[in-house]
């Protein structure tokens, strides 16, 4: 599972070295040196320069989209057959965001494995995913292809839809999503 933001989920007093293979070694028996050597192998998948250099850096020493980058690495060293990612660029730049999806979207496919994308953002959410469940009060409401999410049926899904801001028009203020119990049923 990667989580929301890398700062917070990442050991602080361990390098981010040292967590990729404890990660590792907790899931395969490998000796320290061949733990090493794929650890840096897989900051180097999740496109890490001079990944040596970082594997022996501690979290608060690398920037955001590193530490998501390290996060991934961590993640995916022990080979998951399905990677969920908890809003894994809402700490990030836009451009840094793109980059970090890229790097899923390949090491997905590459990969062979399932991924849960978990979000709020809708835009994002339809340009990345192949396929959407909307969920309210814990309940399923709608599922259905990425590409008809703005056909969605459900007014759970139309108003999250209808409250983003979008470019030329004056929406102020933004509609509030008036939300309705018989949603969660």
């Amino acid at each position: 599972m990667i989580l929301q933001d890398p700062k917070y989920s990442l050991n602080p007093v361990m390098s981010i070295g040292r967590q990729i293979v404890e990660t590792l070694r907790t899931h395969e028996n490998v000796g320290k040196r061949e733990a090493r050597d794929r650890a840096i192998a897989m900051l180097e998948a999740v496109q890490i320069r001079d990944a040596g250099r970082v594997f022996d850096l501690h979290p608060h020493e690398v920037s955001g989209g590193m530490g998501q980058r390290a996060m991934i690495a961590m993640m995916l060293i022990a080979g998951p057959e399905l990677l969920v990612a908890d809003e894994p660029t809402s700490a990030l730049d836009v451009t840094v965001q793109l980059e970090v999806l890229g790097i899923l979207d390949k090491l997905v496919a590459e990969r062979g494995m399932g991924l849960i994308f978990i979000s709020h953002d809708l835009r994002l959410v339809s340009s990345f995913c192949d396929r959407v469940i909307v969920m309210y009060a814990g309940k399923i409401v709608e599922e259905l292809a990425a590409s008809d999410l703005g056909n969605a049926k459900h007014p759970y899904t139309q108003g999250l839809l209808n409250c983003m801001p979008t470019l030329g028009t004056n929406r102020h203020p933004l509609p509030v999503l008036d939300c309705q119990p018989e949603w969660a049923l």
